[in-house]
């Protein structure tokens, strides 16, 4: 078995994905095959003895598409496939503009018609029917041709979907325009009026392209936003050859490498440090906010920053093995086998296009069968097909999509596509990343006590001193506690430090030189101090079991905070403990709030992170959280998605899961989520694998986004109502059911009027979304 890569070309929806899949899948030998549909890509694993890469590539241009294979899925384009790409978006793009002013002067000239009156402002030459024609032809045959070669290999392979009904539609309304347009004096002889259709056909088309257009400009946005993955890593690596340094390119990196990284480099690719102690910045792939230390020993990771110390280490994956390249491939993958969630529309297409073929042949045979007058039944037959026209149920669904992004933009909502807003109203599970999600994402001093208490003015002082020594650090909790100070009343310039020193891993020291305060008797000499780690304490000979004023046990204090999942740091003043501060990434405010308002929606909330299980514990039952997924690496917080959505064994049993995320982590279970929801706040490539982006990094925007979509829904529906009576009315009376009783027969003119009123029913119905509030308990 062996495992191909091709890039696709000529896709224009999820059904043209399916199609393709459906083709590769009947080639003799092809035992998977997944088509992301938006990164255009097809992985094909198959049986080399019965297939090979040529064949693959005539089934998929049998099926009319295009495949070229490629070795690397991951890599960047080809500067000739970019050429392509953009050669096809400028003709896409001047075929809309054509197919633009072409539809506006048939709309102008066809109002005559329309309406039954003369209006004077309109040249007769516009609505002229030999003009329409002309200037409709290229429309329908050069701007809509992918409709057309779509519908046509569609037939080939027994399967109808949008593209048909459009092109049958269109073609519908064109072809029969031609004969009123040739032989108008058949009609008036028959006391009809040889109206035509040419604007229908135009419109139509012109519409339904430029929805493909803001697609593909969606899909292409979302894959160059993966590709900024690869710019994440290092471009050269330092590895030692033959006893000397020298920088060689990433690619040249081989596995046992000796790899040399210095302060604030990024690692070029996984490896296991040998030599060297240092804290390197994991965020982007464990969501930690601190760092991490490494020594002898550790694992550390591709594109990860290495922040103090220098780090040897040997390398133990390289290329498309290493974290950051399998974090892209399980985007990529994730979003290939994503569930697709059609509008109902689409799904009665397999049956819609060949009921109203059947119905209208069946018109005109009866018709000529019992009364012999061809007129009648082509008449008839074409007032079927253009009362079936799929206006109104084409514009179903897309009306109130397009009001509800709208609305979804006023409170902050992004919304990438419309299935995922169609899709949000079904959730049942939503997990939420812990960092920067839950929480703010850096760490804040959320506790502070000392030895001669709180209160007095004491802690003041003490406070001081201490952010004057932090703030000659580059550590993220040194600036945690600077900024602390300043928010406790700490004002500039802080005092000044000699003798300034960062241990790594441990704390740091310093000689403050003016500290005396209220509460502070002026010392003979200035004095040191020391603030880091109970264990670096314990190696200085510093006992840390004290007793402070009031009784407060500094000890138990420590036990208890750390308990609660935070970073305890020591405050000691010439060998002598004076107090401890607590560290944590805070809840956000609204977090809590936003899980009550969730469960009372019926919603199941979860947690994940790649913090430790204490931290994770913490934080969920201060936001009221139960069901907690901890110490999780990017595959595993996917596999944990995946676990959710098949909980319950059965098929039928399968749950509508979301997640919500704003870090590179997060990236690839946001996109085996059902629906994946990152913050606005975050990276951009996490919100490239989501659905639905919280531009305002506001989880209140989560409630707001799964009522929109409730609303959303409940609305498409009682537009699928409108458009469904209408045609289930409209085709009965189009074929002549009431012409044996009242002598009353349809005229296509009517049914054009009447397919416009089904469309404007269902506008005004979209646009009560308009006045959509969310609601927060």
């Amino acid at each position: 078995m062996k495992q191909h890569y091709f890039h696709l070309s000529g896709m224009g929806c999820a059904a043209c994905a399916r199609k393709i899949e459906t083709v590769l899948l009947n080639v003799s030998g092809v035992a998977e095959c997944h088509v992301n549909f938006s990164a255009d890509l097809a992985m094909v694993r198959c049986d080399h003895r019965y297939t090979d890469v040529a064949q693959l590539q005539r089934a998929v241009r049998s099926s009319g598409y295009e495949a070229r294979a490629i070795a690397n899925p991951l890599a960047e384009p080809e500067e000739e496939e970019k050429a392509i790409r953009q050669a096809k978006e400028r003709e896409l793009q001047r075929k809309l503009i054509f197919g633009a002013i072409a539809s506006t002067f048939l709309v102008i000239g066809g109002l005559p018609m329309m309406t039954g009156l003369q209006l004077s402002w309109i040249p007769p030459q516009l609505h002229h029917p030999v003009l329409q024609w002309i200037i409709t032809t290229p429309v329908l045959f050069w701007v809509g041709q992918s409709f057309f070669t779509s519908t046509f290999k569609g037939l080939q392979h027994r399967s109808a979907d949008m593209n048909t009904l459009v092109a049958l539609g269109t073609g519908s309304a064109y072809f029969y325009s031609i004969f009123p347009t040739l032989f108008p004096e058949f009609f008036r002889d028959r006391g009809l009026s040889p109206d035509v259709y040419y604007e229908a056909a135009a419109v139509v088309i012109t519409l339904v392209l430029l929805g493909r257009m803001l697609e593909g400009r969606a899909r292409k946005q979302t894959s160059e936003s993966i590709r900024q993955l690869l710019g994440l890593q290092a471009k050269t690596a330092r590895v030692v050859r033959r006893g000397r340094e020298v920088d060689i390119p990433i690619e040249a990196v081989e596995v046992g490498d000796r790899v040399m990284v210095r302060p604030g480099e990024k690692m070029p690719v996984d490896g296991i440090v040998v030599e060297g102690h240092s804290t390197v910045d994991e965020a982007m792939v464990t969501g930690e906010s601190l760092p991490v230390e490494k020594q002898a020993g550790d694992e550390v990771i591709g594109a990860t920053l290495n922040q103090t110390g220098s780090l040897t280490f040997e390398a133990t994956r390289i290329g498309q093995d290493t974290v950051l390249a399998q974090i892209i491939q399980f985007v990529r993958q994730a979003q290939g086998s994503k569930a697709e969630i059609q509008s109902f529309a689409d799904r009665v297409t397999g049956w819609f296009v060949p009921v109203v073929i059947t119905i209208a042949i069946a018109t005109f045979i009866i018709w000529v069968a019992t009364t012999g007058n061809w007129t009648i039944a082509t008449i008839s037959m074409v007032g079927v097909l253009v009362v079936a026209c799929p206006c109104a149920l084409g514009l179903a669904t897309p009306a109130s999509i397009m009001v509800g992004t709208g609305k979804g933009a006023e409170y902050g909502i992004l919304i990438k596509e419309a299935r995922s807003l169609e899709l949000t109203h079904r959730i049942q599970t939503i997990i939420l990343d812990k960092t920067g999600t839950l929480t703010e994402g850096k760490p804040t001093v959320t506790n502070y006590a000392t030895v001669a208490g709180i209160g007095d003015g004491n802690e003041i002082n003490l406070l001081r001193a201490i952010a004057a020594v932090e703030n000659r650090s580059e550590h993220p909790l040194a600036a945690a506690v600077v900024r602390y100070a300043r928010s406790q009343g700490v004002t500039l310039p802080l005092p000044t430090v000699e003798g300034f020193e960062a241990v790594v891993g441990k704390g740091v020291r310093g000689v403050v030189l003016d500290d005396v305060g209220a509460g502070f008797p002026r010392p003979e000499s200035p004095r040191p101090y020391i603030v880091g780690t109970q264990a670096w304490f314990a190696e200085l000979g510093i006992v840390t079991d004290v007793i402070a004023k009031g009784g407060l046990s500094l000890e138990r204090a420590r036990s208890q905070w750390e308990g609660e999942g935070k970073t305890v740091i020591w405050i000691a003043i010439d060998g002598q403990v004076e107090g401890i501060l607590a560290l944590a990434d805070a809840l956000k405010p609204s977090s809590a709030q936003v899980v009550r308002t969730l469960e009372k929606m019926g919603l199941e909330v979860a947690m994940l992170t790649g913090d430790n299980p204490k931290t994770a514990d913490a934080i969920a039952r201060e936001a009221g959280i139960s069901r907690v997924f901890a110490r999780l690496r990017p595959e595993q917080k996917a596999e944990i998605v995946r676990q959710l959505q098949w909980e319950g064994g059965a098929k039928n049993n399968r749950r509508i899961v979301a997640m919500v995320g704003d870090g590179i982590n997060d990236a690839p279970a946001l996109a085996q989520a059902d629906v994946g929801i990152a913050l606005g706040t975050g990276t951009d490539v996490a919100i490239a694998a989501s659905d639905l982006t919280l531009i305002r990094g506001d989880l209140r925007g989560l409630v707001a986004a799964i009522q929109l979509s409730r609303a959303t829904m409940g609305n498409i529906r009682s537009n699928l109502f409108f458009a469904f009576i209408y045609n289930v009315a409209g085709i009965p009376i189009a074929a002549g059911i009431l012409y044996p009783v009242f002598g009353w027969l349809l005229n296509p003119a009517i049914a054009g009027a009447a397919m416009a009123m089904s469309s404007v029913s269902v506008v005004m119905n979209a646009l009560r979304l308009r006045r959509f509030q969310p609601r927060i308990d």
